[in-house]
């Protein structure tokens, strides 16, 4: 995979990773139209890639992640209580995102043979994008949305754990799994977005992390300075695409992520069924 490439996959990654779209999907069609092949290093690229995005997370809210305010519920540790009451809000945000970081921790250890069999198979992919996208036209009217935040719960954090164990499932985009889990908590647009955005740091981190540790022994040196190239224009897409996001959500809704994901996954549809070869990364 030569630079271009690689700065043309960051670039799709730093755009799709946070919106409800699948940046899997947008991989496979590029690689494919591209001619990329899928060796061990373009493998790892297009996890290790994430971390530029899982930096523009804690850049973007880092208030969040050292300052955190809102309300805890979740019980703590004695030890825990006794320190300044800024800190016991943080351990609460924390745990938070712990305990919706738990399910697909678990279950991605367990089933990680079978998710990726399912990568193998393009219609997945195509299959997942349609319908993902057919629940977010919708999603506005089916889930509960809520006009004002609340804070979210340990309840809440558990049930969008689950729902982005939904997107193993290639094509589903984890993204969009987590912001229609926290709707159906009741949450609101821009609350199940940000939740999302948080969510993303542990599992990201801990995808890329898994798949650096077993290759990293293959790189060459050129592969460090790509992948860093690489990550630094993520960070950098990405930091926009959050804030355009958040921006455009609150006004317009999903239902034009949803159009999209449907026009993509027919795409997708009519690439296989007219026998374009469409390779898996």
């Amino acid at each position: 995979m030569d630079l271009i490439h690689a700065i043309a996959l960051a670039i799709i990654e730093g755009l799709t990773e946070f919106l409800p779209v699948s940046s899997t999907g947008h991989m496979i069609i590029y690689s494919s139209l591209a001619g990329i092949a899928g060796n061990e290093f373009t493998k790892l690229y297009t996890v290790d890639v994430q971390f530029g995005c899982i930096l523009s997370v804690l850049v973007l809210y880092h208030r969040r992640f050292l300052t955190d305010t809102r309300t805890g519920d979740v019980p703590l540790p004695d030890w825990v209580m006794r320190l300044p009451q800024r800190f016991q809000r943080l351990a609460d945000f924390y745990v938070k995102i712990l305990i919706a970081f738990l399910p697909a921790a678990v279950i991605g250890f367990l089933l990680n043979d079978f998710i990726d069999s399912l990568l193998e198979d393009v219609r997945v992919v195509a299959i997942s994008l349609l319908l993902g996208g057919i629940v977010l036209v919708f999603i506005d009217r089916i889930a509960n949305r809520q006009t004002k935040d609340r804070d979210v719960t340990a309840p809440d954090a558990l049930k969008i754990g689950f729902f982005q164990c939904i997107a193993m499932i290639p094509g589903v985009s984890r993204s969009a799994a987590t912001i229609i889990g926290g709707m159906f908590q009741g949450l609101t647009r821009t609350q199940a977005a940000e939740f999302s955005f948080f969510l993303a740091v542990p599992t990201m981190a801990a995808a890329s992390g898994y798949k650096l540790l077993k290759t990293y022994k293959l790189l060459q040196p050129a592969d460090y300075q790509t992948l860093l190239i690489g990550n630094a224009i993520a960070f950098v897409v990405g930091l926009l695409a959050i804030r355009g996001f958040v921006g455009f959500l609150t006004r317009y809704g999903f239902k034009v992520f949803g159009y999209y994901r449907i026009a993509l996954g027919l795409l997708l549809l009519g690439l296989v069924a007219a026998g374009v070869k469409l390779d898996v990364l």
